[in-house]
C-alpha cells in the first residue's frame, strides 16, 4: 500500500516533496486520504513494511513512503505506528533507516548461525555481525523501539534452549541507552499438503506459551502474535511451496543429526 503512494528517484532526499506518476506527493496523499475517509474501510492506524521483498534492497522508496505516511500535512501517522521489518541481509541494512521516523523489526528466527542459515538461506553474515549493525544504528536513532521477530517451528527452533540463546543474544541490544526491545513470537503457519514427518509444522500453543514464559523469566518482554489469513494459506510464512518446505526440513534434520 505505502509503496504505491510514492515513487522516488535514486538521489532524492527525505526533505523533498516526492512525485507519484508526475503528481506532487501532497496532492496525491491528500486525495488518497479523502478517498479513505469516505470509504467503508476502517481508518489506517498502522503500517508495516514486510512480506513485499527486503525493504533494505529498496531503501530509497521505502524511506520516501515513510516520510509521506508520517508527515503532519499528509497521513500524519506517529513514527511508532510505522514499522520496517528486515531480515538484515547485511549489518548496514539497519542503517538505511537510521533517520526514518519508524520502528524497526528484525526477522531473527534463530540466533545460532548454523540453524539460522537453514531458516534464512540468504544469510551471509554471522548473527554477532548483524547484531552489531543494529546496535550501532540504534545508538544514532531517536526512536529505539525494536521488535525481534521469531517464527516458531515445531521441533526446529521452539525449545527452551533456543529461548535461552535468544534472551542472551538480545541482552547485548538492551544495553543501548533508551532501547525498547520487544520479542514478537509468531507461531509458524502450516501451508498444507504432504503432511509427512519431514514437513515444517506449527508448534502447539502450550509450546509457544512455554517459550514466551522462558523469555519473560529471563527479562525479555515477549508477546505472541495471533495468526491471520491461515484459512486462506495467506498468513505470514505461508508463501512457499510444499516441496521447498520439505527440502528445508530435510536439511534441518541432516544438521540436527550431526
Amino acid at each position: 500500500f505505502a509503496q504505491k503512494i510514492v515513487r522516488l528517484s535514486a538521489n532524492a532526499s527525505n526533505e523533498q516533496l516526492f512525485s507519484v506518476d508526475g503528481i506532487d506527493a501532497t496532492t496525491a496523499a491528500t486525495a488518497m486520504t479523502r478517498r479513505v475517509a469516505v470509504s467503508p474501510l476502517p481508518p489506517i492506524t498502522n503500517v508495516v513494511f514486510m512480506g513485499m521483498g527486503e525493504p533494505a534492497d529498496n531503501a530509497d522508496s521505502v524511506r520516501g513512503a515513510i516520510n509521506i505516511l508520517t508527515r503532519n500535512e499528509l497521513f500524519h501517522l506517529s513514527a511508532s505506528r510505522v514499522t520496517v521489518s528486515t531480515v538484515a541481509p547485511t549489518p548496514e541494512a539497519f542503517h538505511e533507516f537510521v533517520d526514518s521516523r519508524c520502528a524497526l523489526a528484525w526477522s531473527v528466527h534463530a540466533v545460532r548461525d548454523e540453524l539460522r542459515k537453514l531458516l534464512v538461506p540468504t544469510t551471509k553474515y554471522t548473527m554477532v555481525q548483524l547484531r552489531q549493525g543494529l546496535i550501532e544504528t540504534l545508538k544514532k536513532r531517536s526512536l529505539r523501539t525494536t521488535m525481534i521477530e521469531v517464527a516458531l517451528i515445531d521441533g526446529v527452533n521452539d525449545s527452551i534452549r533456543e529461548a535461552d540463546e535468544l534472551a542472551d543474544f538480545v541482552s547485548e541490544i538492551t544495553k543501548v541507552p533508551g532501547s525498547n526491545i520487544i520479542c514478537n513470537i509468531i507461531p509458524y503457519n502450516d501451508i498444507g499438503g504432504g503432511g509427512t514427518a519431514s514437513s515444517f509444522r506449527k508448534p502447539s500453543m502450550e509450546r509457544v506459551w512455554e517459550f514466551q514464559k522462558r523469555l519473560q523469566e529471563l527479562g525479555v518482554y515477549a508477546k505472541v502474535r495471533g495468526t491471520r489469513g491461515d484459512d486462506e494459506s495467506a498468513a505470514c510464512g505461508q508463501l512457499a511451496t510444499s516441496r521447498s518446505r520439505k527440502q528445508k526440513m530435510e536439511e534441518f534434520e541432516a544438521y540436527a543429526d550431526e
